[in-house]
């Protein structure tokens, strides 16, 4: 007997509402919830292949444990043992800073990862914390931080109502937003243009998404600082400047003015390769919109200038007075926000607090650059311990990081490993143990992150679908468990921890005059917590004390997690609206338009419009049915298009002797590949193209299907030397790189 649940799919930015078709203990189907509140039943092929994914053979079903060399099963009480074994020795003698820790992008997908890492963090004490976003997005992290003095304060485009949207290095229709969570951004960007509104995208492909666009510009990759640069020039020049009521909450106008004008069209177009003339018609075009927003994403972040590249994103809605209006980009309102605190200077946002220890690269929102994880593991020096113990949770660094060989070779000289992943990946292979997760049915389900970044307001919770199984621990419980036992508690009740985290939210909450349970006994207002688990009576904390919450009685018709329980297709909490000044937590209490560490960087720009490189340069891309290198052990995920293979143009192919299906080599800095050709036009003449995510050909893992088709891993080509300064973001984009035809078959 079939029956169905709600779910939120995990498995993108998205975060579509699916209908989970399911017999017995198995989810055999999926469709879009079309009652569902934000996505309206949209569903792309990852969603649809819900079931494939959650029911992956390949998926480990219990713990890991290393045992004479190899990995082998064990109860979990065996795996704590070892965890609390091999991990309390190293803090004990080495300090906490040996011990590293690694957060890859699943994390931000599941309730577990939002809720625990920084518990994790916080009771462990280290600096040495490394995580996807030094390979993604965290340049508009930093440009944020210094911008408006919250880095989490990242404003969207209001992609429903703008008249005008300007794309660079994005391309949703593959993603389906990053940064911007949007179900169905296909059919926003389609309702866009029928509306009249235009849509401009640059990229140096022809992507799903530019074959949509009005004006679709093939930009050099790496320079889209520069021709952001170029474009606020002309808005200087042709006097088109308008911040309308953003002009009392701006400083810096007319030292950008000064800052920005080396920066003409002229100067940056060779370097760009895109004509003076469209650069010009660029920026007349947004600021003769009625209302626009300019939305960069991972192109433009994982390039040498990517912090600049974001801040010159903000820095065009705030010239043209977009920011923060309807139309515009807007500032999100998530339900698990803290307390809206009064509108005033803040704390500020600081880089560099503190350093790596080999090559002294500085902190960013608390963590080192990804790029740096093998030499903080395998080069001594005089200022500290190396990293000697590594936890490892939902991260596939070997792949995801750069020289990924190097990587591998540290990890194996690691005193001892701990992994939180569902696969033995190649990562995960070097763990002494394994704790894996149970597939996706059988947890609950809130987007704390991607809620203060989604489109519009709106909260949504899914209660497993299935229940857990035997033999499996909630994800939660496993985190739980890991902070006991990684901080000298081993067998202390998990549930201890979730107590924890509420007494010392709602001790400072009873103590600040602006939340609403200013002055009363915290362990009254914790005893009106509802939720079968300690996550639960979390999540209805945070939506109590949100912006929405009843402030624990405060406002009778405010949201608590029984009112979400209610309404399980999600409860609509209305459009983005204008919000500033109260986001803004920077020292003067303005938007901080040319802060310090963007000044010291702006001179590096300009003497890049005298530096290009002659010979290819590479990009990287994405498939729809993928998602960094986690889904391509699912059958229905894989083939196709989505392969990995080098896009070439045919002029470079004809020039180079490369014959379309036929082998390649790639060089770069770090090391050499070999793919099959892809003779495209989709490309401009001097770039090549290999998706992120491949290379399953490493012995000691367990992904059948992948291994049966592994391609190649793009990182392996660069040597982890280029970062973006200002963020330690990895350079991953318009890298040079020699191609040569090879005469032996793959």
């Amino acid at each position: 007997m079939s029956r169905t649940a709600l779910r939120i799919c995990p498995l993108c930015e998205a975060t579509c509402g699916l209908t989970l078709t399911i017999e017995g203990t198995r989810v055999t189907g999926a469709r879009g919830d079309r009652d569902d509140v934000f996505s309206r039943g949209f569903i792309c092929p990852k969603g649809a292949s819900f079931g494939a994914v959650d029911g992956d053979p390949d998926r480990l079903r219990g713990p890991l444990v290393r045992r004479d060399g190899e990995l082998r099963e064990a109860t979990w009480t065996e795996a704590f043992d070892a965890v609390a074994a091999g991990l309390r020795p190293v803090v004990e003698r080495y300090g906490p800073h040996a011990v590293g820790v690694v957060l890859g992008n699943p994390n931000v997908h599941t309730m577990a990862g939002a809720l625990y890492p920084q518990v994790l963090l916080g009771a462990l004490g280290t600096r040495s914390v490394f995580t996807a976003s030094t390979v993604d997005q965290m340049p508009k992290h930093v440009s944020c931080g210094l911008l408006y003095g919250d880095a989490n304060a990242i404003p969207v485009p209001d992609l429903d109502h703008t008249d005008h949207l300007l794309l660079i290095g994005a391309n949703p229709l593959e993603s389906n937003g990053s940064l911007c969570t949007a179900p169905d951004f296909p059919g926003k960007l389609k309702a866009l243009k029928a509306r009249g509104g235009t849509l401009t995208v640059i990229d140096p492909r022809r992507t799903r998404t530019a074959k949509l666009a009005d004006r679709h510009i093939a930009v050099r990759p790496g320079t889209d600082a520069l021709l952001l640069a170029a474009m606020a020039y002309v808005l200087f020049d042709e006097h088109l400047v308008e911040l309308g009521e953003l002009a009392s909450r701006v400083e810096g106008v007319d030292e950008l003015r000064s800052a920005v004008r080396d920066f003409t069209p002229e100067a940056v177009a060779g370097s760009c390769d895109v004509d003076a003339d469209e650069i010009r018609a660029l920026a007349r075009e947004l600021a003769a919109a009625p209302t626009a927003a300019v939305y960069g994403r991972i192109g433009s972040c994982t390039v040498p200038h990517g912090t600049l590249a974001s801040w010159l994103v903000d820095v065009l809605n705030i010239l043209t007075g977009n920011l923060d209006r309807p139309g515009g980009a807007l500032f999100p309102q998530a339900a698990t926000d803290r307390t809206p605190r009064p509108a005033g200077p803040g704390r500020g946002f600081a880089l560099g607090r503190w350093h790596s220890r080999v090559s002294q690269y500085p902190e960013a929102k608390g963590e080192l650059p990804l790029s740096a994880l093998a030499e903080e593991i395998d080069t001594a020096t005089a200022e500290g311990e190396p990293i000697r113990a590594l936890i490892v949770s939902a991260a596939n660094p070997v792949l995801s990081a750069p020289d990924g060989a190097r990587l591998d070779k540290a990890l194996g000289s690691l005193d001892f490993m701990v992994g939180v992943d569902p696969y033995l990946n190649e990562t995960a292979r070097h763990a002494d143990v394994v704790l894996p997760p149970p597939p996706p049915s059988q947890s609950p389900h809130h987007d704390f992150a991607f809620n203060t970044l989604a489109v519009r307001n709106q909260v949504r919770y899914t209660r497993p679908a299935i229940p857990l199984e035997p033999g499996r621990m909630a994800e939660t419980e496993i985190f739980a468990r890991l902070i006991l036992a990684a901080t000298g508690m081993h067998g202390a009740d998990p549930a201890a921890v979730d107590t924890m985290v509420i007494d010392q939210t709602l001790g400072k909450a009873v103590k600040d005059p602006n939340s609403p349970v200013h002055g009363r006994d915290p362990h009254e207002v914790a005893a009106q917590l509802t939720g079968d688990t300690g996550p639960e009576r979390r999540l209805d904390m945070m939506l109590r004390l949100g912006p929405y919450g009843d402030g624990f009685g405060v406002r009778p018709d405010g949201l608590t997690l029984r009112q979400l329980l209610a309404h399980p297709h999600g409860i609509d909490l209305g459009p983005l609206a204008s919000r500033l000044p109260q986001p803004l937590k920077t020292r003067s209490g303005k938007v901080e338009l040319l802060p310090q560490p963007i000044v010291d960087d702006l001179p590096r720009l300009r003497q890049a419009m005298s530096d290009r490189a002659d010979g290819l340069v590479l990009v990287g891309r994405r498939h729809l049915r993928s998602n960094n290198s986690w889904m391509h052990n699912v059958p229905a995920l894989t083939g196709g298009t989505n392969r990995c293979t080098l896009q070439i143009h045919p002029d470079d192919a004809e020039r180079l002797g490369v014959v379309d299906g036929a082998p390649v080599r790639v060089k770069g800095a770090g090391g050499e590949v070999t793919a099959p050709a892809e003779i495209t036009d989709a490309l401009r003449r001097g770039v090549v193209s290999l998706p992120h995510g491949w290379g399953h050909d490493r012995p000691g893992t367990r992904l059948s299907h992948a291994a049966a088709d592994p391609g190649v891993n793009v990182n392996q080509l660069l040597d982890g030397s280029q970062l973006d300064p200002l963020s330690g973001n990895a350079v991953l984009n318009g890298v040079p790189v020699e191609v040569a035809a090879l005469t032996t078959p793959l």
